[in-house]
């Protein structure tokens, strides 16, 4: 029989004995489900031409706050404890210095909870907790400060591209500012997204675009046709199912503690090892598919996450998206699955942390990101390993990919290669974050004889690294210069696009897609 342990409702405790899943687990399905329904009808009968951005707002926050309560119980007030002090910051401190007090109360406090949570209360457990909802929280909590700092205090000039995009130039209001943190399409899952984005939504203004006139100054605005979410949240429900599907009846057969196992230590031949490392880690990946892409298509049957068109004039759906699976799947680098999974973590730590530090920020990155993930050591292992892979890689790629580029065969041979590499490392260095303690992760480690740390080791002191440029002019003129390149091409089919970056430890690589006329 399955659990009855929870913080939240008791309400579904029978089909949670009858699908022996944990109680936990079965409130965070259904409130997403029922989340998926309210999206439809707030959609239909609450769109931003029939009613007003305040009833839009009052009623996403409330449904919000409703869901969080049915899961979690009275610890869904941690979500308004954390969000009402980060605001009452923004307020008392100014615009000058809120970002780093909120990122450091937002994150202290998200932290203290899910040491209470791990520590105290069910160590090792995944089913569904409130410090899930509170990551997304802090996420938005912090971005929005940042955005506000940029846009109210610094000048335009000392922006990136992108920063100028996303830069909040007004405070918002108390309820705007619930509604951005608490609303029902992202409370239990996210996905983060940008403040402005969100407000767009709400107000409808989505479609709005605008024409510059003969002389260049003079604007015209219009409104476009919406394009209908249907297609794309169908798309997305199916994958749902197959992600559940396959979750359900492939990972239990599949554990990644069977590779700690003693016995199959002792018998397994290292082909053997090798492919159940990497079989085990792609049967614990379709839970996450499924929570990402459920939230994803939330959002979608609102009528959020509207990109714009595609150069076949399809609409894109996929502007607060967490993850790419082909590309994941198919990665051929250790940089191109980062870029495709969880997406808009990738972009949160890029934002936060990556582009405002200048002493060694990819390792800072990393360190935020476990610190952000929770207080498991197996956490800190995985990142801490990742690190040296990501650093690794980028030498291997630049001092030989460019070798097998030119014949097409040669090329073909390379991606192979590059992908059993990519997925090996990949695999190798996320088992401790799902492990989670220090003594099975180093089993595991021990019993690879800690190989790939050694080469990662060994390809950082025989290869050259060549230098990377981190001025901040120079990654100005970078950002700028792409910007005016996409929107080039982008304004041509008249679309409407948004900042997608996925890449964390890259910075001088940014696609910048949000277009210019999209205005606060």
């Amino acid at each position: 029989m399955a659990t009855t342990s929870t913080t939240g409702s008791t309400l579904l405790q029978p089909l949670s004995n009858a699908v022996q899943l944990p109680i936990d687990q079965v409130n965070f399905v259904v409130c997403q489900l029922f989340a998926l329904l309210a999206a439809i009808w707030f959609r239909t009968y609450l769109h931003s031409s029939k009613t007003s951005s305040f009833i839009r707002h009052v009623v996403a926050t409330l449904l919000g706050l409703y869901l969080a309560l049915f899961c979690f119980g009275w610890y869904a007030l941690h979500f308004l404890v954390q969000s009402g002090i980060s605001y009452c910051i923004m307020i008392i401190i100014g615009v000058e210095n809120m970002h780093n007090y909120c990122f450091v109360f937002a994150l202290g406090y998200l932290t203290v909870c899910q040491v209470t949570r791990v520590y105290i209360f069910d160590y090792g457990q995944y089913s569904a907790d409130f410090s899930g909802p509170m990551m997304i929280i802090t996420q938005k909590i912090t971005s929005l400060a940042c955005e506000i700092h940029d846009g109210m205090f610094r000048k335009d000039e000392e922006l990136t591209s992108s920063q100028r995009d996303l830069a909040v130039r007004r405070m918002p209001s108390l309820l705007e500012y619930l509604s951005y943190n608490c609303n029902f399409m992202g409370i239990l899952a996210g996905p983060l997204c940008s403040y402005k984005d969100y407000i767009t939504f709400i107000e409808g203004r989505s479609y709005h675009m605008t024409q510059s006139g003969e002389n260049g100054k003079e604007e015209t605005q219009y409104e476009r046709t919406e394009p209908s979410p249907n297609t794309a949240v169908i798309q997305k429900l199916l994958i749902c199912g197959l992600s559940l599907l396959f979750h359900l009846t492939i990972c239990t057969t599949l554990p990644v503690e069977y590779n700690i196992d003693e016995h199959f230590q002792a018998t397994a031949s290292w082909p053997t090892k090798i492919i159940y490392l990497y079989i085990s880690l792609l049967a614990a990946r379709p839970k996450y598919y499924f929570a990402w892409t459920l939230a994803d298509a939330i959002n979608n049957a609102a009528g959020f996450g509207f990109r714009g068109y595609d150069k076949n004039g399809a609409a894109r759906w996929d502007l607060i998206s967490n993850l790419r699976i082909q590309q994941i799947e198919m990665s051929t680098s250790f940089k191109m699955f980062l870029d495709n999974w969880n997406i808009q973590t990738a972009l949160w730590l890029k934002r936060v942390c990556y582009e405002r530090t200048s002493f060694s920020p990819t390792i800072q990155t990393f360190i935020l990101s476990a610190i952000w993930h929770g207080v498991y050591p197996g956490y800190y292992l995985t990142f801490l390993t990742g690190v040296l892979m990501t650093l690794a890689a980028r030498a291997m790629r630049n001092n030989f990919r460019h070798y097998f580029i030119e014949p097409s065969q040669l090329k073909l041979f390379y991606d192979v290669i590059t992908w059993i590499v990519t997925q090996v490392a990949i695999s190798y260095t996320v088992v401790p974050f799902v492990l989670l303690s220090i003594k099975p992760s180093f089993m595991f480690y021990s019993s690879w004889y800690y190989c790939l740390h050694i080469l990662g080791i060994l390809v950082l002191l025989l290869l050259p690294v060549k230098k990377t440029q981190r001025r901040k002019n120079t990654y100005e003129n970078i950002q700028l210069s792409q910007s005016k390149k996409f929107d080039e091409g982008e304004n041509s089919l008249g679309q409407n696009s948004f900042s997608t970056t996925n890449n964390v430890c890259n910075q001088n690589q940014e696609i910048a897609s949000r277009h210019s006329s999209l205005k606060q």
